[in-house]
């Protein structure tokens, strides 16, 4: 990619990191490094000098009178205005050649295992990028509609998490989980980042409980990277471990098989996005289909089968259709 692509990648990703109110006033080892991480995928210093950051804060001063400050007091960059960004100036042909370039070799990638899970972001990217000469060009918006989503609170340690699997670096922590309220400091082995619903978990070796937990990105304050590596090996296979769960929750129990049966319309809905990966067709009816899954039984299943109303009925286990009738009992009483 030229030097002119590069810089104008630059600057956009200086931007962002000016912009993260969850790391305000970022040094300029801070960009540099935020630089390194985004186009080479390490911080090194071995690809950007501080000399090219210098630069780059003075073009962005000058040919996008990007209002930028430094303060003496925090010792970092910030914006004197805070409602800029360079994101709103419209892009040149050659920032677009450059998106398409990159979303091209994306696409490439989409396929492998380490990069499937962002599959469906890559072809969202992919599609914007196609719909229009200028993928941000806002009237796009008034004739195609793209899925959003609300920022999601804990993205900011993605990076970091992702660096500390890679070298397999033990990371410390403060956990507030949803039932307790209370934050509870933790050290663990990170393992696997997985999306979920538009969160993020961290699915980890808990060091004090030696056992593989899953923790809310959004939960997690006050992360530290230590400098301690964990040297034995941790037997954990993310295909193995999530083969039969629905959502973020594995437990080491015996996966159950799930019998419903549910209305043609439904069935229409199911057959195009299955359940599960399991999920097969037992018994096609003149009203209803009855289907088959081998998964744990977890919250994210009940609220799934619940959220076709009277569409679905459980047949099997016992426990299950138990489980989702008192379900359906307190729902009853709340209406009523």
């Amino acid at each position: 990619m030229s030097q002119i692509k590069n810089a104008q990648l630059r600057y956009r990703i200086i931007d962002r990191a000016i912009r993260n109110n969850f790391n305000p006033f970022p040094s300029k080892k801070d960009l540099r490094q935020a630089c390194e991480e985004a186009l080479y995928g390490e911080g090194m210093g071995e690809n950007i000098c501080d000399s090219t950051i210098e630069k780059d804060l003075f073009a962005m001063r000058m040919e996008h009178d990007a209002p930028i400050k430094y303060s003496k007091r925090e010792r970092g960059y910030f914006y004197e205005d805070d409602t800029y960004s360079i994101d709103n100036i419209p892009l040149s042909e050659d920032d677009v050649d450059a998106i398409r370039f990159a979303t091209k070799t994306l696409m490439q990638f989409k396929d492998i295992n380490m990069f499937k899970q962002f599959g469906f972001a890559i072809d969202k990217i992919f599609d914007r990028v196609h719909i229009s000469n200028d993928p941000l060009e806002q009237s796009i918006d008034n004739k195609v509609q793209f899925e959003t989503v609300p920022e999601t609170i804990g993205t900011e340690f993605l990076p970091l998490l992702l660096k500390a699997i890679k070298e397999k670096t033990i990371v410390e922590f403060v956990y507030t989980s949803f039932i307790t309220e209370k934050p509870k400091a933790r050290m663990v082995v990170p393992l696997l980042l997985k999306e979920y619903r538009n969160r993020w978990y961290l699915i980890s070796f808990n060091l004090s409980k030696k056992k593989i937990t899953t923790f809310g990105l959004d939960r997690i304050s006050d992360l530290v990277i230590t400098e301690n590596y964990h040297i034995d090996t941790i037997e954990f296979d993310p295909n193995i471990y999530f083969k039969h769960s629905i959502g973020i929750t594995s437990y080491e129990t015996t996966p159950e098989k799930i019998e419903f049966k549910i209305d043609k319309i439904g069935a229409k809905y199911i057959e195009s996005q299955p359940f599960h990966i399991s999920q097969t067709l037992i018994k096609s009816g003149k009203n209803r289909n009855t289907y088959g899954i081998e998964v744990l039984v977890s919250e994210e299943l009940k609220r799934l089968l619940l959220s076709y109303g009277n569409q679905i009925e459980v047949i099997k286990p016992k426990s299950l259709r138990t489980q989702l009738m008192n379900e359906i009992i307190s729902m009853n009483e709340l209406y009523n």
